[in-house]
């Protein structure tokens, strides 16, 4: 083609990932890359060594390849997880077409599926009374533990598990002494060249108010669960493992593991034989249908926010995301009770 560079498909890629370095944070970078990698395999099995002679068809028939599954030996994938593979892709091809492996506007040869209303919306939340519930066993049986004190910021705070995670010892004052605030309250600062960024970059740092009660946990953990280390930049993280700041995916397994009803001693609401359930094995603590994650925490603290009537502004400015995000992503309250609790601020007809 008249005016390309010839390049493999592969090397494309590698160059795509060095350029996001300086405008994404590395969890973005990594999320990308492996969508990308499905693209070389197809690349490869398809036999097409330059990106030069990508065409219109090949597209398509990728995105055949991927819905059914193809590139990661698993069953034909959600619509939304296809959209989204498909959108870096799109990407992708903008870049290519700067570097001249493919022709400018290329990249709109390859549409994406259309969504149906409330199709790209996870129905999951932990429920305010759940997350409660969980929070008062943790507070008898393993109070102050590290388990104890990641759900309770993830629920007190409604933060993202990368804000918590990127917290250090000089983030957190527990005797409320900073001048702008009466009481305990935790800063998350945007690091990435530490290897702690915020989703939302320098518009994320922010402070956020925690109550006396778990300031005295967190204080607890301090003095006698976490580990005294600093991570692999010098840093004092708040919350450590033995080899120093957990890794991101340490939430998630931990939110999968103490949001399961046998861990906690009661039954099986599944009517699952305990003795045979391969959820009751940490490495499987997902399997179990009552299993949350921290995006699960987080919609559910949004969902308590708005039941309490909290503006829309306060809790906007708390969880450090958009009204619209809020409303789409993480409100689970139902039809009715929204109705419910606007009827209350209206006249009787």
């Amino acid at each position: 083609m008249s005016g390309l560079d010839p390049i493999p498909p592969h090397e494309a890629v590698e160059m795509f990932h060095d350029a996001m370095v300086d405008e994404h944070a590395k969890s973005t970078r990594e999320s990308n890359k492996h969508r990308l990698q499905a693209f070389v395999q197809f690349c490869d099995e398809e036999g097409i060594e330059n990106l030069n002679e990508l065409t219109g068809r090949d597209l398509y028939k990728y995105r055949i390849w991927r819905r059914e599954g193809q590139g990661d030996g698993r069953d034909p994938i959600k619509t939304v997880t296809l959209k989204g593979q498909l959108a870096t892709l799109r990407r992708f091809l903008q870049f290519a077409a700067d570097i001249d492996a493919v022709p400018q506007g290329f990249f709109e040869k390859l549409t994406l599926p259309t969504m149906t209303n409330g199709e790209d919306v996870s129905e999951t939340t932990l429920d305010p009374e759940r997350a409660i519930e969980i929070l008062d066993y943790l507070e008898k049986a393993r109070p102050s533990t590290r388990d104890h004190i990641i759900l309770a910021l993830l629920w007190e705070t409604g933060a993202r598990t990368g804000a918590i995670r990127g917290l250090d010892l000089e983030d957190v004052d527990l005797e409320g002494d900073h001048p702008r605030f009466s009481g305990p309250a935790l800063q998350f600062v945007h690091r990435p060249e530490t290897d702690t960024p915020l989703k939302n970059r320098e518009a994320g740092t922010r402070w956020n108010r925690i109550s006396e009660k778990t300031a005295r946990y967190i204080e607890d953990y301090i003095d006698f669960h976490r580990d005294d280390v600093t991570d692999e930049y010098g840093r004092e993280p708040l919350l450590t493992t033995s080899h120093g700041r957990p890794a991101g995916n340490t939430f998630r397994t931990t939110l999968y593991r103490i949001t399961r009803p046998c861990w906690r001693g009661e039954d099986c609401p599944h009517d699952r034989d305990l003795d045979e359930c391969e959820a009751t094995h940490i490495d499987h603590a997902s399997k179990c249908p009552s299993a949350r994650s921290p995006h699960d925490v987080r919609s559910g603290r949004v969902t308590y926010y708005r039941r309490e009537d909290v503006p829309r502004r306060v809790v906007k400015d708390r969880l450090n995301a958009s009204t619209d995000i809020l409303d789409r992503h993480y409100d689970r309250r139902s039809d009715r009770e929204q109705a419910e609790q606007r009827s209350d601020f209206l006249p009787d007809i």
